[in-house]
Formats: C-alpha cells, structure tokens, sequence
C-alpha cells in the first residue's frame, strides 16, 4: 500500500539538519511548498539574501546550543572558566603561577645589637641571560648574633615583587567580592590580614582551608578559587563554617606577582639596599628553582577527577600523584610505587619520585616540606619517602642511505632533518616516568622524514651518571642500576674491551693516575688505568654487574675526584652499557632520555637507487650533534 502525504504535513518545515546548506535547502522547500512561492526564483532575487541570512542566524543558534551543551562537562569543556567551574564542583582549585624560589644565607657587615631583623620584602637582585630579576623575602625574620656574626641562615627568597592590597567589608553591598587584582600572583605567599577597623588596628591572621574537616564557627580561615581572567577569589566563612568577618573590617591582601619559570636557575643574589641599617653578603644554597605557569586546563581535566576520588586520603598511587601535585605544583611528572617493589624491599614505605618542569632535582627543603604535608594524608604506620629521579641516558648511532636523484638536498640538511625528528622523539614521548624507549618506532620515523631516505641503521647505546662521594678519603660501596638487561650473549663476550665502560677517575690519594672500570664478560667489573693506551688491569675483581637486571655493583673504594666528561668540569662518573633489548623501559624512579650531544647520524648515497654503481655505497658525511 503506498504511503501518502498529507498537505499539511509538506508545509510543515524540517527542523532535523544543522549543516548551513541543508538549513538553507529546508527553508527553500518550506517556501515552495506555499501556494504563495511556487514559482519563485530563490535563486536570482533578494529572497537568496534574506535566505542566507535566516540559514546563518539557525546555524548560529544551533553551534551556540552545542558549544554550550560541551561547556557544561568537564570532558568536553574547552573555556578555562568552565572547566575550572566544573572542577570546583569536585573540590579542585587549580594551582596559581608559582614563583621561582631560591635558599641563601645573608651575613651581616658591622651589625650590632642583642638583635636584627629582616623584615618582609627585603629585596635582592639577580641577573640571568642579561635580564635582572628581583628576589624579596616574604616574612619577617629575626636572629642573634652567634660569636659576634649576624648570619640569617637558609633564607627562602621568591622571585616577584611583593605587593599589598586592601578591602573594607560592606555587607550593604551585594556583590562585594575580594579578587586579588593582579595576574600572575603565586597564591601559596598570600598572607590574609583582617584588622578591626580604621581606628581599631587589632588584627588577626587568616588560615588557608584546604576542606571543611575541622572547620568550625570561630575558626579564621579563607577559602580560595580562581575566577574570570586567571585571576583568583578569596572568600570567608557564614558564621558556621569558618568566622565571619564584620562590616568595617579591613581585609589586607599581601602577595608576590612574579614571572613565573623565567628565571629558574639563578644563582646570584646581591642585596639591593641594607638590612636594618647594615650592609651585608650573600651565600647561595640553592639556586633558584620551582617556577612555573598556572596549571593548564588539561591538568585540570585530568587531576580534579582524581583527587575527588582520593578525597583527601593516601591509599594508592594515584592518589599521592594528586596530593604531590597540590602540594608541589611545580611537577611535570611524578611516579609513586611502594617500598616491597624496590631491588631491595623496604616494606612499610611509600617511595615518591618528582621531576620539576625545570627540570632541576628538588631542594632538601622542597623534599621535607612535600614528605611533612603528606603524612597528614597517609595511612598510620606508612611512611612517604622523595627521592629524586634517575635519569637513563641513551644515545644513538644512525647511519641512513638515500637516493641523491630524489631531493635536491645533501646528505648533512637530511642527517639535521633527523636529529630534529630524534629530540622531538625523546621531548615527546620520554623524559617522564613511564615513557619507552621503542626502537622501530623512531627508526620507522627516521624512514619518513623525506622520500629520499630508503633505510636507517640506528644502534642504540644508554649510560648514566652517577655522584661518588670525593668530600672524605671514606671508602664506599656504589650500585649503578640500569633496570634493563645489559647485552651478553654469551659468558666471556667481548672480554678484551666489555660492553660496559666508564669515564676516568682518580683512586685514594693518588691525583696522577686516571682509572677506569669495564667488564670481562663473566659478570665482574675490572679496574685499569691506560699505559702509552694500552690497557693495565689492576683489580680483575673490582665488582660484579649481573647482566639480566642490569645491576652494577662497585667494591668500596676511595673515589677523590673525577676526570673530565665530554671536555666540562664533572663531579658524576659516566657508566656506559649496551642494552640487550633495542627497546629500554623505566622503572620506578626512572626516566629516559635521548643525549642528542652524544648521538651521530651519518648519511650514506645509496649507489643502486642513484644508479652509480651495481653494488656499496658512497661515502657522504658524519654528522655528531
């Protein structure tokens, strides 16, 4: 039976499509199907106009609709605003720019008194690639002389500067609200100060409240979330949860605005004026370090689920990644694992590792404080432990055959091409915690850098550096754990110059003699030292490396000082190793890196695919970066 259609139902406008075309064709056949238009030429007339503009204006509606439908998840959100709306309802305040921070004892020139102090935004001046930074403190500090020298120790100086803001409470006004009105404030060095009145200048110091638990009626806290611009709120208690502030108060905002990561690695601090009337020198402990942008919106995305489902608590790894991260906004990547998964099992421990986004090791100070905070969160009896990421280097050697007849470029711009594509390799996909080394997946991309590039043979090579004790002539025992099996394929492989080397260094209290350390291929480490080049061995059994987990162990030994590597001044020993697997993984605290400085690429014409010869290759150029 056939279907039919009813006139009514063809004068009815399709709603269903919200492509343009297919918005403006609906409304065309809307318009025909009246017995006013049917003959009329949409096309050749002002009505095409009018059309558009009524297809425009839907299109409009409907992309508005979608792009409001998106802002109200969190998965799909894209404006900053919402997403921070939206993780706010998970308890998440995103992290502020943070202010580089650097350590520095200050002494005293010809102070006297039974006291000093240095008040807050004491300032200091460092210059980093030509550009000046100001450093201030921000608290007040006081000392006594200690035989006769006035010496503020390990002062915590942030780079910014130091600013003070004011409201007065009207409860008459509705929509008061207490913005810190600077962009780029490190919102961990504000200081809330609520005085009495004009008048009555008592005043007292408001807590930040990380969450409700504890809060009570006359608790002095404040609360804190990010608003519109980046910029962020604070607000206080209803008299229930947490004191309320009365009208006439005098809210005293105090803060740094600071420039963020760009001068992370200063080292020098010299005081811009004197200090309670005294001049005085400065001794940096640790450089500047810690600076970092505000937490991005896919950080947002990513941590706000989780920390609602850790909800303040340290059970498992993923929630000490959250509370790390809140606690040290400054990291890029953190691995967390428990103490029965180390080479040697400590149980009743939690092992935490950081990576800075300056890629710097953290400070002792910046250890304890992350280590103090997080007991707060742990389970009784578990105790967090920072320990500082260990870093696998891994060099290449990449020889390449091209076909000169097809590009115009020379073997050294293909050899840049590819050490371009090697960093973004390693800048992409390692240098965090659980990035793996995959051979063929870089060898496949050398491969297509260029139709000119018919093959690569890249062999891969990992070392690492490790510190030995040179301070005291103290004998020590040194492991060097490279977490991947180290290639032996047999026992006695390669005994004349081992698969493991070592840059040189000097034994006891001898400075003349360099020594050196390989393998025989039989699971021990031998010591020697170069006679007119020639190897001289003088322990054969200076320590073992088991070549399945790739652990070296180094006997006790006296370790003065360190020759040079690569030409620089070092204080850490380079321990090279083949691995056995083309493909190096990390493991716990570990992180791999492409050295791009000690890697080679050497580019080869391909003589078949050039038609130069029946067979071999030319020559072209080596290429060490």
């Amino acid at each position: 039976m056939a279907t039919t259609t009813s006139a009514t139902e063809t004068k009815k406008l399709q709603v269903t499509e919200l492509d343009f075309d297919q918005i403006k064709n609906n409304l065309k056949q809307f318009l025909r199907n009246q017995s006013e238009f049917i003959d009329f030429d949409f096309e050749g007339s002002g009505m095409a106009v009018l059309l558009d503009l009524l297809a425009y204006n839907t299109h409009y509606l409907g992309f508005n609709a979608n792009m409001a439908a998106n802002e109200s998840f969190l998965d799909s959100a894209e404006l900053r605003s919402s997403v921070v709306s939206l993780a706010k309802m998970l308890g998440y305040t995103p992290s502020s720019p943070i202010s580089p921070t650097a350590i520095i004892d200050v002494t005293l020139t010809n102070a006297t008194g039974d006291s000093v102090t240095m008040p807050a935004g004491t300032k200091f001046t460092s210059t980093l690639d030509g550009d000046s930074y100001t450093y201030v403190t921000n608290s007040d500090l006081s000392i006594t002389p200690t035989d006769g020298v006035y010496t503020f120790s390990n002062v915590n100086i942030y780079e910014g500067t130091r600013v003070t803001f004011e409201y007065t409470i009207n409860s008459t006004n509705e929509e008061q609200r207490y913005v810190v009105p600077n962009n780029n404030v490190d919102i961990t060095t504000l200081s809330v100060l609520v005085q009495n009145s004009v008048s009555d200048t008592t005043s007292f110091t408001y807590t930040k409240a990380s969450s409700q638990v504890g809060v009570t009626s006359t608790s002095k806290v404040y609360f804190c979330q990010e608003v519109e611009d980046g910029k962020f709120e604070i607000y206080f208690g209803d008299g229930v949860t947490g004191f309320k502030p009365s009208d006439g108060n005098i809210i005293k905002l105090t803060y740094i605005v600071t420039n963020k990561g760009a001068s992370n690695g200063a080292n020098t601090f010299t005081p811009s004026g004197t200090i309670s009337g005294f001049s005085s020198t400065t001794k940096t402990i640790s450089k500047s370090s810690g600076g970092t942008s505000a937490e991005t919106i896919a950080s947002v995305k990513l941590n706000a689920p989780l920390q609602f489902s850790a909800q303040d608590r340290a059970v498992t790894a993923a929630d000490y990644k959250v509370l790390v991260k809140k606690i040290y906004p400054a990291a890029s990547a953190i691995q967390v694992w428990g103490g029965e998964d180390n080479a040697v099992p400590a149980y009743g421990r939690v092992y935490i590792s950081v990576k800075a986004k300056d890629g710097t090791i953290l400070t002792n100070a910046d250890k304890t404080s992350i280590q103090t905070q997080l007991e707060d969160f742990a389970v009784a009896s578990i105790r967090p432990v920072i320990t500082d990421p260990e870093t696998t280097f891994i060099t290449l050697k990449t020889t390449f055959k091209y076909d000169s007849n097809a590009t115009i470029e020379d073997a050294t711009t293909l050899a840049n091409k590819i050490q371009t594509v090697v960093k973004n390799y390693s800048d992409d996909n390692l240098d965090n915690f659980v990035g793996v080394f995959r051979h063929s997946a870089l060898t496949g991309l050398i491969d297509n850098i260029d139709n000119s590039i018919l093959s690569n043979i890249t062999t891969v090579q990992m070392y690492q550096l490790f510190k030995p004790i040179t301070t005291s002539l103290v004998s020590q025992a040194y492991t060097i754990g490279f977490n991947n099996a180290i290639y032996n394929p047999h026992t006695g492989h390669n005994s004349s110059a081992g698969v493991i080397q070592s840059t040189g260094f000097y034994l006891n209290v001898d400075t003349t003699t360099e020594y050196f350390f390989n393998d025989d291929g039989s699971g021990n480490i031998r010591l020697y030292h170069l006679v007119s080049g020639v190897k001289t061995y003088d322990n054969n059994a200076w320590g073992t490396v088991n070549y399945l987990t790739g652990e070296i162990k180094i006997a006790s030994a006296i370790i003065n000082s360190i020759s040079n590597v690569d030409g620089a001044v070092s204080t850490s020993i380079r321990v090279t190793a083949k691995p056995s697997s083309n493909d190096v993984a990390p493991v716990r605290g570990q992180i791999l890196s492409i050295d791009t400085s000690n890697s080679s690429i050497t580019g080869k014409v391909d003589t078949i695919a050039s038609g130069s010869g029946s067979s071999g290759v030319g020559y072209i150029t080596t290429t060490s970066y």
